[in-house]
């Protein structure tokens, strides 16, 4: 075991510590706000419920085979654990990008004006959510299944040509039109996706901005423009959707360079686990960052001290 298998090691249990505690603590703040009868349930609390749980999910069927194998610990996943775990992984990682989407379309949805073409929305999106939720499950179960028939365990074979591979597992063989069209439903699926994200985010954005600017009128010129919630709320829509963009764009990047180099590189292997895992890790603390569930509860729990006391 060379000493930069144990560095990169070191940086995987960094990253799942990071990821896994700030998930954790986001999915109990959300679910205490959830659980409290002083509070209206709102359709938002469930949708970051469900985010960190996938989220949690991604890192942990990521990471963890990444940090066995970056310790030495070679072939500790047979066939039958290699497509449990890499399918697992496949499909949260899926409803991570439809949950962001969905919570990006929320927040459009939430803000827009009473006149506007999506104001008729807000009545129906309690109902929505579990439906959403439910098609996204079956969707992304549907699409990976495809993983379940060709993956296998690493056997120490060198794989050479177009064939996915990981630390631990690989493809066993690819039929060229099976290939194709499950790759082409994958590009699809984030597309569709993507753009709703970027679209929602970009709409909610001039929202807020415009409201901003009529607000200036209003208030006395001696606010800090940098202190109002709308533009903090803009700054945390247009980061999320930014490290959504920057590390799912990348991570794809890596996968189809690796995909197509005729020698598949460990190393590389290693990034992409690194980059498709940063969002889920980094999404928790963008979301607490500027969020209302934190106000929400930090005012639960003073009254709770007020009664208590």
């Amino acid at each position: 075991m060379f000493p930069r298998e144990v560095i990169w090691g070191l940086f995987f249990v960094f990253q799942i510590s990071i990821g896994f505690m700030g998930n954790s603590l986001l999915f109990m703040l959300c679910v205490y706000i959830f659980l409290d009868k002083n509070h209206v349930k709102k359709p938002i609390d469930l949708i970051c419920v469900h985010l960190t749980s996938v989220n949690a999910l991604t890192i942990l069927f990521k990471l963890i085979p990444d940090i066995v194998s970056s310790f030495g610990i070679k072939h500790f996943l047979d066939d039958v654990g290699c497509k449990a775990t890499l399918y697992i992984y496949r499909v949260t990682r899926g409803l991570s990008i439809c949950t962001t989407a969905l919570l990006s379309g929320y927040q459009a949805i939430t803000i827009s004006p009473v006149h506007s073409r999506w104001a008729w929305l807000r009545s129906k999106l309690s109902i929505c959510i579990y439906s959403s939720f439910l098609f996204f499950w079956i969707t992304n179960m549907l699409i990976y299944s495809y993983i379940i028939e060709t993956v296998e365990a690493d056997h120490n074979v060198t794989i050479v040509g177009l064939e996915y591979s990981t630390l631990h597992c690989q493809t066993n063989h690819l039929r060229q039109n099976h290939s194709v069209a499950f790759g082409s439903v994958v590009i699809i699926r984030d597309l569709l996706f993507v753009i709703l994200m970027v679209w929602s985010s970009l709409y909610t954005v001039n929202l807020l901005y415009k409201h901003h600017q009529r607000a200036q009128h209003i208030h006395s010129p001696s606010l800090s423009p940098q202190s109002s919630p709308e533009i903090k709320a803009t700054h945390t829509i247009l980061l999320l959707v930014s490290c959504f963009v920057f590390f799912h764009c990348s991570n794809n990047f890596i996968v189809f360079y690796l995909f197509h180099k005729p020698e598949k590189n460990s190393r590389l292997k290693r990034i992409i686990g690194i980059f498709s895992s940063c969002y889920p890790t980094v999404c928790p603390f963008v979301l607490l960052k500027n969020s209302k569930i934190t106000s929400r509860l930090t005012s639960s729990l003073s009254k709770l001290r007020i009664i208590f006391s």
